[in-house]
């Protein structure tokens, strides 16, 4: 590792950590995992293909982008647990993602300030709400940087597996200090893609908004935004996880 990469490694983890001794913070992360892109992959470029065309790239956010940071905060398996049953996103689940988004936003703010006293420029991006209402599709898709990053792989909710499963947030900002790129995963880490022994998550999605063959991005985002309304208390919850919690890939890679 070189000494930029060890120490954003570290940063992360122990912000995290000091961020959970707070007063006012309930949930609970497990160790965050944080991998490196090339801001000049040539992935980044498919994402216009494969998201649409206005789906930037590193440079659109610093021009002499060399690396994208990506970090994946997985939660503690209680918060999993309690969203795993009704209809409803659990409270723990939906203040998890409230508090996640203010953490990833206070990371990505202190993180920029730490490279910019080691030399470095970095562009703070947030960690949702970056979207088309319309269209609902990304202009920054953390997943798929996630992805380009070697965090993990698709699974078939869509979302990102990780070394500790799918069930956490995603954080990714731009710099110009060059790191060494993660390696990509070589296996596929959903048991569907690997040999189609599994499809928990399609199972656990009674709003008929997962399907084997298909996602309506619209149906999922109206059972997020009941959500929202029923804890409008706690901030903006617009999120279910019905797909993600107590299957398989929850937790680790099955």
């Amino acid at each position: 590792m070189s000494g930029v990469e060890d120490f954003v490694l570290d940063f992360i983890v122990e912000f995290v950590g000091e961020y959970m001794r707070r007063k006012d913070i309930h949930t609970e992360w497990r160790k965050p995992l944080v991998a490196f892109a090339n801001a000049k992959d040539s992935m980044f470029l498919d994402l216009k293909r494969i998201i649409g065309s206005s789906h930037a790239l590193p440079t659109d956010f610093l021009e002499d982008a060399k690396t994208v940071i990506c970090y994946f905060l997985p939660f503690k398996e209680w918060i999993v647990k309690s969203n795993i049953g009704g209809e409803y996103a659990s409270k723990e689940w939906a203040l998890a993602y409230v508090e996640t988004n203010r953490l990833i936003i206070e990371i990505n703010e202190a993180l920029a300030r730490e490279l910019e006293r080691m030399g470095f420029k970095s562009a703070v991006l947030p960690p949702t709400h970056n979207f088309d209402e319309e269209k609902l599709i990304s202009d920054w898709s953390h997943r798929h940087v996630a992805y380009i990053a070697g965090l993990g792989t698709f699974g078939l909710n869509r979302m990102i597996i990780t070394e500790s499963g799918c069930c956490g947030r995603i954080g990714s900002l731009v710099t110009n200090a060059e790191i060494k790129p993660t390696e990509k995963p070589e296996t596929e880490y959903c048991l569907y893609k690997r040999d189609g022994s599994c499809v928990k998550c399609v199972e656990k999605c009674t709003f008929n908004a997962l399907k084997l063959d298909s996602f309506d991005r619209h149906k999922c985002y109206n059972v997020c935004l009941k959500n929202a309304e029923k804890y409008e208390d706690l901030g903006l919850a617009d999120v279910c996880g019905k797909c993600l919690c107590g299957i398989p890939c929850s937790l680790k890679i099955p």
